[in-house]
């Protein structure tokens, strides 16, 4: 029965993440509320069966497909989004979640002074209520701290294990999973009073699930996101919810016009007449804007020693990253030869720099046949309002400061406080 019931513990742990990850996936056809909603709607779920639902696995372990399969998953899943997406995304469903308990606790204390009418069913049991109120919102701010623990854990390992992200999505998730069962399991025990061998047998289960939502987590990005992005990029005629109007057919031929032949991204004459507009709208909301512009480091030497063919293949590999480590809504443009432009809204000005850094580091563990060495790049980074308050103006501080990085050394990011001051020959910055 061990056996059985550990089978069953890993079906639904295929199916839970299986599920869950191809809603992820399909983001970018119906947007990421229906991942949020769908991850909302297991919370209350996981919580009841971490409290009450236990089964015996092998050598005397005892486990709860809540804190296993559903907690450990969910953990799992939201450090896809911030490798797919960001930090700011990961923020969101947490402070739903604890928004959604905190009304759950108020509305149940209101509901006791109702005068509640005999019925034939069972009664309202305000006990069980309490103490699922409890634990939620206990676990849901450990959810907020593991995240935080997991992604600096995940970026700390990138320096040891370079792109191995199954490997580096298992270790980080092992580490906090072990965290969390040892914070969590105290709060369980006094509101529910489970026995001591749920806290051993919970954080074995829990580390052997990291291990395996990693591995099915690298299989995802590897395998199927492209293709799903691939489905996204062809839809099907036969949905109805894919049938372009002339208006929308006209729209999707302007935005392919204006598409960098070699890497696919916008192209300078798409930026000349888009990013002013973007930087108006987010100021119109009040957000800030972040400008990179991104140089290739001896762009010419890639070429001299791989020739032509591997160049193309590392502009190629650098839009392609850039596309896949930042927002839907940012922009991403080749700006000409080896420079590109990124403008995003809603950063504060060590956050650009943050995310400047990350991209730093993931375009030297670009995998490119051919390299002989690994790249790196220059970043200038500007931020509005203390930069300017125009695309143009922003474009031009970049400029400035990604030319400071090259002459102190390369392979930097440069942003405001990190500007040197402007060199005695007057040349600093000139291109």
């Amino acid at each position: 029965m061990e056996l059985w019931d550990l089978g069953l513990l890993g079906l639904q742990l295929l199916l839970y993440f299986v599920v869950m990850v191809m809603l992820f996936g399909m983001r970018h056809r119906y947007g990421i509320g229906i991942f949020f909603c769908a991850l909302g709607a297991m919370h209350f779920l996981e919580t009841y069966l971490a409290a009450t639902f236990y089964v015996a696995a092998p050598w005397g372990v005892v486990v709860s497909p809540g804190s296993t399969v559903l907690f450990a998953g969910k953990l799992v899943l939201l450090l896809l989004v911030y490798i797919r997406e960001d930090a700011i995304a990961v923020r969101q469903p947490i402070y739903g979640l604890f928004v959604g308990n905190m009304l759950t606790i108020a509305l149940i204390g209101l509901l006791r002074s109702n005068n509640v009418l005999p019925s034939a069913g069972p009664s309202p049991d305000f006990l069980f209520m309490d103490q699922m109120g409890v634990l939620m919102i206990w676990g849901t701010l450990l959810l907020l701290a593991d995240c935080i623990l997991i992604i600096l854990i995940y970026e700390r390992l990138g320096r040891l294990l370079g792109a191995n992200i199954t490997l580096r999505v298992a270790v980080s998730g092992v580490i906090v999973l072990s965290f969390d069962q040892f914070a969590f399991w105290p709060v369980l025990h006094a509101a529910t009073g489970v026995p001591i061998a749920t806290l051993f047998g919970g954080w074995i289960a829990k580390s052997a699930v990291a291990v395996v939502c990693a591995l099915l987590a690298g299989i995802y990005l590897r395998y199927v996101e492209r293709r799903m992005l691939d489905g996204f990029n062809h839809p099907r005629l036969a949905d109805v919810f894919d049938a372009l109007t002339y208006r929308q057919r006209y729209e999707k031929l302007l935005e392919h016009a204006g598409r960098d032949g070699l890497t696919g991204v916008a192209d300078r004459g798409r930026m000349e007449g888009e990013a002013e507009g973007f930087v108006v709208q987010a100021m119109e909301r009040g957000e800030t804007v972040s400008v990179f512009l991104i140089d290739i480091d001896d762009f010419k030497g890639v070429n001299d020693r791989g020739g032509h063919l591997v160049g193309d293949t590392v502009l190629r590999g650098l839009a392609d990253m850039l596309r896949g480590n930042l927002r839907d809504h940012d922009k991403v443009y080749r700006f000409g030869g080896d420079e590109f432009v990124v403008a995003t809204a809603g950063l504060s000005a060590a956050a650009s720099i943050m995310l400047a850094e990350r991209l730093r580091r993931l375009i030297g563990e670009l995998p490119i046949a051919g390299l002989t060495e690994p790249l790196s790049v220059c970043i200038g980074v500007a931020n509005s309002p203390d930069d300017g308050n125009s695309f143009l103006s922003l474009l031009s501080v970049a400029d400035k400061r990604l030319y400071a990085a090259k002459d102190t050394g390369r392979n930097r990011v440069i942003g405001g406080r990190e500007t040197p001051e402007r060199d005695p020959t007057g040349m600093l910055g000139q291109t």
